[in-house]
């Protein structure tokens, strides 16, 4: 497609059940951000979408987890998503959620009318049902052995290791994520996506279409699964959360969260153009636009072959022209793992390391997986801030700016001839932005990001091998036309850093009191500073950082791995003494609910519980303070020991013991009933 008139950009919509990471940053989210800055600073009429996944399986886990509701889960998660994406400088015109009325809509209507053009096959087939639990198992609750590769904690949807697309049916061994019980098989009617319907299609629209324009890792994995052959998807899934299938017959059934959820791109757009007074059908429907989804890699298939087949199926959407996927952004040598706490938090990061959101951007750019997975270290993070940022683009700026300030008192010199030397260094400015724009263009950030500290360092040298401070005395004609020539450099830097440092570009463009934008291709233009413009006062823009702080953070990361080890290698205790029947049946074991809770004055461990026994209601107090507030805990159902002689502990008369364990993280777990029961049963 050649000069659209108009460009739609997407990042994959990541789940609203956890913060943010630098493994979010590296695989979608920040080359997203880069590309639009790019367009924009053209004047490119373009939409830029996201928004919380809201819907899926891991959302309902969480929520088990925590003991709220999904709704409260996505509330919380999805205001410390936005709100990190925002101090990072992602600039998103609409950061929407799946749950909101206006994507319920949406995803009911486009299903609806997929349904009504015949797209859709029904079929009654067996899937994992988990007996304990009382339910069918959608694909992220269940885990077993991924059939291709042998990885053992492959989930029902996709191995994480091999990148392998699965149904829950095809794992080896498979287990219930809820109850952790084996499954059995159930039969269920739900509808499916005929795929294999399209795949000569797909062949002609990515193999033919997409061989030379899509990134290397893309095209093989699609090409993989084409040629393996496709098979028809189920849409629809038996679950209590999500979108209510919009069909008769289809009650106690959602919206798979793998149709329902790309298609909040629709809806996020629709939600911006409602509130800008603007019509979306152009970004989505006009063949003169351009559609990127940037994703990572584990989000290939949904969005290169399921999305495009539902929208082809659809008939009024366009396809998307590229989905430049990044692959995984490791930490230390090891995979990043939100289960293990091995991970760079943002929210964190941003207490750490204040006003510093420039330098990870910049950090992760430099080591993106753009074409494999890549790694991530702190001691990088501290060479590249202080030798690069800070020894290059720091250091040029601030010469420049304190050389003016100094023979000009911040007023530009006027360029009094041109020597050799200044002249090749304008014409080479001049070819910056085309060489940034030709490796953006191709989605090569990396590489962009590397000519743009060269237009820096090409300054540096300029200024190393003319040395203005030596001639300043025996040439000041000279030295004006080096400092024009210099300053130009530096305004250059603020369009073509501004897609990679967002923050620095606009303190630079403060410091050299600029009141006007300049666009991506002004500096082909020259005279950005004209002569007599004043500039302000030397400013660092770029601080050093220091061993300290990256101990730190190598000292959280050491202390995280010692827990992981400890609770890979924390052994069951030993069985004690075997007791007879009789021993046993003096326990007295019964349900109870918690009524009213509080701290024990004095005592950092201590909560005092008044329990109803369904035989009376008494004190029990127990040792977990650090792990759960007070007020969190009633109305719970709990399992007592009733007849446990009476204790007092801290002047509180315990009569009675509260039944917990602790799950494989060594947090503190409540044994309850699964069914609701009377206070004062006994437990069998």
């Amino acid at each position: 497609m050649n000069s659209p008139k108009r460009y739609t950009v997407t990042c994959a919509l990541p789940y609203a059940n956890g913060p943010l990471h630098i493994g979010h940053l590296a695989g979608a989210y920040i080359p997203g951000d880069i590309y639009v800055r790019y367009l924009r600073a053209q004047n490119k009429d373009v939409l830029f979408i996201c928004g919380s996944d809201e819907h899926g399986v891991p959302i309902t886990i969480r929520a088990k987890k925590e003991g709220i509701s999904p709704q409260q889960i996505v509330d919380k998660y999805h205001k410390m998503m936005k709100d990190s994406f925002q101090e990072f400088g992602i600039t998103f015109d609409n950061f929407s959620g799946t749950s909101r009325p206006i994507h319920h809509q949406t995803a009911s209507d486009f299903f609806t009318k997929m349904y009504h053009d015949g797209k859709f096959i029904e079929q009654v087939s067996e899937q994992l049902y988990d007996e304990k639990a009382k339910q069918f198992l959608a694909d992220r609750f269940v885990t077993g052995t991924c059939p291709r590769c042998g990885y053992e904690e492959a989930y029902g949807d996709q191995c994480e290791k091999c990148g392998a697309s699965l149904n829950a049916t095809d794992l080896i061994n498979p287990k219930s994520a809820i109850t952790g019980t084996t499954p059995i098989l159930k039969r269920t009617k739900h509808w499916f996506l005929p795929l294999d319907q399209y795949n000569d299609w797909l062949k002609e629209w990515i193999i033919k279409g997409h061989k030379i324009d899509w990134k290397t890792n893309v095209y093989g994995q699609c090409k993989s699964w084409i040629d393996e052959g496709l098979k028809p998807r189920a849409v629809t899934r038996d679950l209590d959360w999500g979108i209510p299938v919009p069909l008769k017959g289809a009650e106690g059934k959602v919206l798979y969260v793998w149709f329902d959820a790309p298609i909040g791109y629709i809806s996020a757009s629709k939600e911006w153009a409602e509130r800008q007074g603007k019509n979306w059908e152009p970004y989505w429907k006009d063949k003169d636009t351009k559609l990127i989804h940037f994703i990572g890699k584990d989000n290939i298939v949904f969005h290169c072959i399921i999305f495009p087949v539902m929208l082809k199926a659809h008939g009024e959407y366009i396809l998307p022209e590229n989905v430049p996927a990044n692959e995984f952004l490791n930490l230390e040598g090891k995979k990043l793992s939100t289960s293990k706490n091995w991970a760079v938090w943002l929210h964190e990061y941003l207490v750490d390391f204040k006003g510093k959101q420039d330098v990870l951007r910049y950090v992760i750019t430099a080591n993106a997986p753009e074409t494999k997975d890549n790694n991530f270290s702190w001691k990088d993070f501290q060479t590249r801030n202080n030798s690069e940022l800070v020894g290059i683009f720091g250091n040029f700026i601030n010469r420049v700016v304190v050389l003016t300030q100094k023979y000009y008192g911040g007023i530009v010199p006027a360029a009094t001839h041109y020597e050799v030397i200044d002249q090749e260094v304008l014409d080479t400015l001049k070819t910056f932005p085309e060489k940034i724009s030709q490796a953006i263009e191709h989605f090569h950030f990396r590489e962009a990001q590397i000519e743009m500290l060269n237009l820096a360092r090409m300054g540096n040298k300029y200024l190393a091998d003319e040395e203005p401070w030596k001639l300043i005395k025996t040439e000041p004609e000279r030295v004006k036309t080096i400092l024009n020539v210099a300053l130009q450099i530096a305004a250059a830097l603020i369009p073509l850093s501004k897609p990679f440092l967002p923050f620095t570009s606009q303190k630079l463009k403060d410091l050299l009191q600029l009141e006007n934008d300049l666009n991506w291709y002004d500096p082909k233009e020259g005279n950005l500073l004209p002569a007599g413009h004043k500039i302000g006062k030397a400013i660092l823009l770029f601080d050093k950082i220091e061993d300290e702080e990256i101990q730190a953070q190598l000292d959280k990361l050491a202390s995280t791995k010692k827990a992981n080890e400890a609770a890979a290698k924390k052994e069951v205790a030993p069985q004690k003494e075997i007791i007879e029947f009789e021993d046993f049946a003096k326990l007295d074991l019964r349900t109870a609910e918690i009524l009213e809770a509080e701290r024990i004055p004095k005592s950092d461990k201590l909560l005092k519980f008044k329990v109803d026994t369904g035989i009376d209601q008494r004190t029990i107090v127990s040792g977990i303070a650090k792990q759960f507030q007070p007020e969190e805990l009633i109305g719970k159902k709990v399992c007592i020991v009733a007849n446990l002689k009476p204790r007092k502990l801290r002047g509180v008369m315990s009569e009675g013991m509260i039944l917990m364990t602790e799950d494989k993280e060594g947090k503190i777990v409540f044994i309850e009933p699964e069914e609701p029961v009377q206070n004062g049963n006994f437990l069998q």
